[in-house]
């Protein structure tokens, strides 16, 4: 099995002992949970919609890092802090896949990094 860090400035850095995505067996990218957070530190609060503008925005650089695009995404897994933010981060999500989304999972959570209201982590493949 081949196994290659992706990286790019173009989204957050870790913050903490993961990377931003590994392209394994030469077919899958796994990207790791993106939160509201800019590629400079900032972190995006308030209205939900905005946050998960952020997070598309990051998963969308990840992506590009490797040479894919969100029709490369074959399942997302999205974590709230409230299932009320449900429909809104549909909106905002369902924008990014206009046609044949991924396979995709929803759960509401105790509590996400850094108090934020979204997560959201992808599997692609090329």
């Amino acid at each position: 099995m081949s196994r290659e860090v992706i990286s790019t400035s173009g989204a957050p850095g870790a913050i903490g002992p993961y990377s931003q995505a590994i392209a394994a067996s030469g077919s899958f990218l796994f990207l790791s949970g993106q939160i509201p957070l800019t590629p400079s530190g900032e972190i995006i609060t308030g209205d939900i919609k905005t946050q998960t503008e952020q997070v598309m925005k990051n998963i969308q650089a990840v992506l590009e890092a490797k040479g894919l695009t969100f029709s490369n995404v074959v399942k997302t897994t999205i974590l709230l802090s409230s299932m009320d933010h449900f429909a809104a981060v549909n909106e905002v999500y369902g924008s990014f896949f206009p046609s044949e989304p991924p396979a995709r999972s929803t759960f509401a959570v105790a509590g996400l990094p850094r108090g934020v209201d979204v997560e959201i982590e992808s599997i692609a493949v090329y």
